[in-house]
């Protein structure tokens, strides 16, 4: 199995599971967020690949490069870009949910 097919098949299990979240989101920020962590893939990851960090197996790749990062390389980017806010939203909206701790801030508003 080659890098691409594993990364297109995290993808779509990733976009399937956050699609009802996803789509309650403002499109532009999530975006944006891919974008900027495409480029920044590109740059550092082509500057780990020329000082030898790391190497890929070429029959692993598709041999398709963006500045010297591979394409298969941002699939991590976009999968970061497309989880953390999903699970920022998530995970906010379950901890809204939950009423304040003993000796918290709603204990000590009316002391004041």
């Amino acid at each position: 199995m080659t890098n691409i097919v594993l990364n297109v098949a995290v993808l779509v299990v990733l976009l399937a599971v956050s699609w009802p979240t996803l789509r309650r989101l403002r499109a532009w920020p999530v975006v944006w967020t891919v974008v900027h962590l495409c480029v920044l893939t590109a740059v550092f990851d082509t500057l780990m690949i020329a000082a030898d960090l790391y190497v890929y197996a070429p029959d692993k790749i598709l041999g398709v490069y963006i500045l010297g990062a591979p394409l298969e390389d941002f699939a991590y980017a976009i999968a970061a870009a497309v989880g953390m806010p999903v699970l920022w939203t998530l995970l906010g909206r379950r901890r809204s949910g939950v009423p304040a701790s003993p000796g918290g801030r709603a204990d000590v508003e009316g002391s004041g």
